[in-house]
């Protein structure tokens, strides 16, 4: 599951950590960020917009996905590599496939509601008619501060 990275893989996964910490610092949102990316060049970015846009399917992935539609006009990406500062959940999981995105970069595991093997096998799973290939761990320890950071201070009320 986890790789040798390159310069390139972790120059697309900080700007994933950016759209992060947008996320948290313009908007409020929990800090998960990511970035499509297709022959070297990125294609869409997301980060987390379900709580201002009242819409539980506004993940980080889904909305580099869907930046992704608009700019390449298709639904599909063949080749393609996300980029994401957490572990997707079984819904972004199943959008990533169904995008038939090739492989999948994500920085911290999620213990809770991970689909790329951390409690579920929906990324990694057999049974579709896609795979995907799945590398972990690429600054982990960045993201899973933010986090911490994000949940710590709204826990303390600011």
């Amino acid at each position: 599951m986890s790789g040798t990275f390159s310069a390139e893989d972790e120059r697309f996964m900080q700007r994933a950590l950016e759209l992060a910490r947008h996320a948290a610092d313009a908007h409020t949102e929990v800090p998960v960020g990511a970035v499509l990316v297709h022959d070297g060049a990125i294609v869409g970015e997301g980060w987390n917009q379900n709580i201002g846009g009242n819409d539980p399917t506004a993940h980080a992935e889904v909305m580099a996905l869907r930046d992704a539609g608009q700019r390449l006009r298709n639904y599909r990406y063949p080749g393609s590599t996300l980029y994401v500062t957490l572990e997707p959940c079984v819904m972004c999981a199943g959008a990533i496939v169904h995008a038939r995105v090739a492989r999948v970069v994500y920085a911290a595991a999620d213990p809770k509601t991970g689909a790329a093997g951390s409690v579920f096998d929906t990324l990694v799973s057999d049974r579709h008619n896609h795979r995907v290939e799945v590398e972990s761990g690429l600054c982990a320890n960045a993201s899973a501060d933010l986090l911490r950071g994000f949940f710590v201070a709204r826990r303390a009320g600011q």
